[in-house]
């Protein structure tokens, strides 16, 4: 019985955070504002990025807050409701966001929500991730590369901050944010992987 009860917790911590990082944001903004099904445009992702290419900035921006909100959201509700748990809902909400159920696992890249999850775990690893990100996005202007960069600064910011606790999911999660990114890894390499500002129909992040 004893076993049974400590596994509460952590179960609900999951699914909690899980249903929370699956909302696609993306996907609902863009019907709602009239611009169709965001997984038939572009690149066919549910992100920021995509919903740019609708033409819509204001529901692009407004999909950025949101999964970036509702990764911090999720960690700080788990750890109100189940202390000691934030860390199983950072995962949740990350999974959920790349892998929602509601779209049969078909989500998007993670870098929105992992941003939120970073902040809400260890505010000033935010502050490194946001700098990369935004950074290399205002220099470079490809979603992809900006992206994985920022993923990959969260593991050794939390090193360098002294959170030993924070690098081992965070270099996890950065992993499948690369994963989530290969087919514009071969793009990069082919040189085809298109900057933002062009053409809303050219494939992308």
């Amino acid at each position: 019985m004893q076993t049974e009860i400590l596994w509460v917790a952590p179960t609900l911590s999951l699914v909690l955070s899980y249903l929370l990082g699956s909302i696609p944001f993306g996907v609902i903004l863009t019907r709602l504002g009239g611009a169709g099904d965001l997984r038939t445009i572009g690149s066919g992702n549910i992100g920021a990025t995509n919903v740019l290419r609708t033409g819509r900035k204001g529901l692009a921006a407004a999909t950025l807050l949101l999964d970036m909100a509702k990764g911090a959201v999720a960690v700080l509700l788990v750890a109100h409701l189940f202390p000691g748990n934030a860390l199983l809902a950072a995962a949740g909400a990350f999974i959920g966001h790349c892998y929602p159920v509601w779209l049969k696992f078909k989500g998007g890249k993670g870098v929105a929500t992992l941003m939120g999850i970073v902040v809400a775990l260890h505010w000033p690893l935010g502050l490194v991730y946001a700098v990369v990100w935004l950074g290399l996005l205002a220099g470079l202007r490809i979603s992809s590369v900006a992206g994985m960069a920022a993923a990959l600064s969260a593991p050794f910011a939390a090193a360098l901050f002294g959170r030993f606790d924070l690098v081992l999911l965070l270099l996890a999660l950065a992993l499948i944010v690369f994963w989530k990114h290969r087919e514009n890894v071969e793009r990069l390499f082919s040189g085809t992987e298109p900057r933002i500002g062009r053409s809303k129909r050219s494939p992308g992040d």
